[in-house]
């Protein structure tokens, strides 16, 4: 049974990220005291991912996020045992976080997985005075991290919807002002073997966004969960307003890494592409020209900048491709470098993978072995595996 009471949700546009529900076990059945039966347990309370489910299908199918799970039956002559109380189960999308009262933190990451949040109360019985118990009461924060292939980075205006929609077949707002896009964005990029790549589009970032300035920060945590990062900068640079400072591509590139290093330094250690926009403008050659070589021996630049804003690592792209969201420039380019990125990066994780299962089958081989190994088969064993 699902009862559905108002709670907190945040929401950009139709998308929601965050929601924070109730969610109560089912109470036991009575106990039987003259014949010594046993009330029925109530039902429990799980949050299961499933694919094509949204936060915000689950706060318009149950507008009060109240969600109580069925009591056990009664202990009765014809059924000295009461059935359990039914679940009740909370569809939510792959990528969620679920955060208890306690803080506790469970990732559900894959269809059907899966999460008890309120245990059902025990059915009566001797030990409870043939008295049911009641179910746990829960507050539960549901928190919602994309899970893309590829996260697009960058200043506002600087193409990043235009290239998405370039891509794949999404169709995200575009505009010639700052913050066109107020809301995350998913499109695929789909290849002619019938191949996908996923890319989600972040609002755009602004100096600060790490201390909560602007409207990127709201989605940073987004990033997180990407396999890869592609930044795209305007090649004629980035000015957010008439009262901030103008900063070039390569100014943009820093500011850009120090905001994301800032927020969690885990991120510079994901694989990053660069997509240089705009290229069609005038003097963009020249300017692509004099990137290029910034970009080759960036500490030779980085004098310029103020010491809080140079990031402790700079980013080493894997690719470089100058495009135009407008005349098509370089996208073609583009997907193959992204395609031929993710399967290197998957390369590389099955080889560790395998290395690491080798491993342990070695460790396992030599603990399970009555006779030690002798120093020089060990020695061989680990040269092999490594």
């Amino acid at each position: 049974m699902v009862h559905c009471s108002c709670v907190l949700f945040r929401k950009y546009g139709n998308f929601i990220d965050k929601l924070r529900l109730f969610t109560r076990g089912g109470s036991g059945g009575m106990g039987y005291p003259r014949l010594g039966g046993e009330g029925g347990k109530g039902g429990d309370v799980w949050v299961v991912a499933q694919n094509r489910m949204t936060l915000k299908q689950l706060k318009d199918r149950y507008p009060r996020k109240r969600f109580v799970a069925g009591v056990g039956a009664n202990s009765k002559i014809s059924a000295l045992k009461g059935s359990k109380g039914k679940d009740c189960e909370i569809p939510v999308p792959v990528g969620i976080s679920v955060t208890d009262e306690n803080g506790k933190i469970i990732e559900l990451n894959k269809e059907n997985d899966r999460i008890l949040v309120a245990q059902g109360g025990l059915g009566g019985k001797l030990l409870t005075n043939f008295l049911p118990l009641k179910g746990q009461k829960r507050i539960i924060h549901l928190d919602l991290k994309l899970i893309a292939d590829v996260g697009l980075v960058g200043f506002p205006n600087a193409g990043k919807s235009s290239l998405l929609s370039c891509v794949s077949h999404a169709k995200p707002a575009i505009a010639d002002y700052a913050f066109t896009t107020l809301k995350p964005e998913l499109g695929k990029i789909m290849y002619s073997d019938f191949k996908q790549i996923s890319v989600a589009d972040l609002p755009g970032l602004i100096e600060g966004a790490h201390m909560n300035k602007g409207m990127g920060h709201k989605f940073l945590k987004h990033i997180e969960r990407t396999r890869q990062l592609l930044f795209v900068v305007d090649i004629s640079g980035f000015q957010l307003s008439s009262h901030t400072q103008y900063r070039t591509a390569f100014e943009t590139i820093i500011l850009l890494t120090k905001e994301l290093e800032l927020y969690k330094e885990e991120l510079q250690t994901k694989p990053a592409l660069l997509a240089v926009n705009k290229m069609d403008l005038p003097d963009a050659q020249d300017k692509f020209h004099e990137l290029m070589s910034q970009l080759q021996n960036p500490k030779d630049f980085l004098h310029l900048f103020e010491k809080n804003m140079i990031p402790e690592r700079t980013v080493e792209f894997q690719h470089i491709i100058p495009i135009s969201a407008v005349t098509g420039e370089g996208i073609e380019e583009l997907k193959n470098c992204i395609r031929k990125s993710l399967d290197e990066q998957a390369n590389q994780e099955n080889d560790a993978l395998h290395k690491k299962q080798l491993l342990n089958l070695w460790i396992s081989d030599t603990m399970s072995s009555t006779e030690p190994p002798s120093k020089h088969a060990v020695t061989t064993s680990k040269m092999d595996i490594i």
